[in-house]
C-alpha cells in the first residue's frame, strides 16, 4: 500500500515538473544548476549569489536581447552574450563581487564569494 502511494506522489511530481518546464521553457535542472546565473526579462537571476572560492559561475542569456557580464572593478568582462551564449569566469578569491550589464547598466547583481 505504501509502495503505491509513493510511486503516485513521485508521478505527480515528475509530472508538475514537465508542466512547469513546458509553461515556462526552461527545465527544472538548469534551474537547479550549481552556480549558474540566467539573464532574461532584463533581469540577473539570482541577483545574488553566494559560492566558495575557486568556484566557476556560468552566466546565460535566455533574452533575444544581447548582454554582457561586466564585474565593476574591471576584473572580467564578456563579448556581447547573444540569446543563449553562454560565459563563464572562476572566483579564486573570497570578496563581494559587483556584476552589471554593459549594455543595460541598470542591471545589477552582487556574487559573494566566502
Amino acid at each position: 500500500m505504501q509502495t503505491k502511494k509513493i510511486r503516485r506522489v513521485l508521478l505527480m511530481a515528475a509530472a508538475g515538473s514537465a508542466l512547469i518546464a513546458a509553461l515556462f521553457g526552461t527545465s527544472v535542472a538548469r534551474a537547479e544548476a550549481p552556480n549558474a546565473v540566467v539573464i532574461k526579462n532584463f533581469m540577473f537571476s539570482p541577483m545574488e549569489l553566494t559560492v566558495k572560492a575557486g568556484s566557476t559561475v556560468t552566466w546565460k542569456n535566455l533574452d533575444g536581447e544581447p548582454h554582457t557580464v561586466v564585474n565593476d572593478a574591471g576584473m572580467f568582462r564578456s563579448a556581447a552574450l547573444d540569446q543563449n551564449d553562454t560565459y563563464q569566469f572562476r572566483f579564486d578569491k573570497p570578496g563581494v563581487y559587483k556584476v552589471f550589464c554593459g549594455i543595460h547598466p541598470n542591471m545589477k547583481e552582487t556574487i559573494t564569494v566566502q
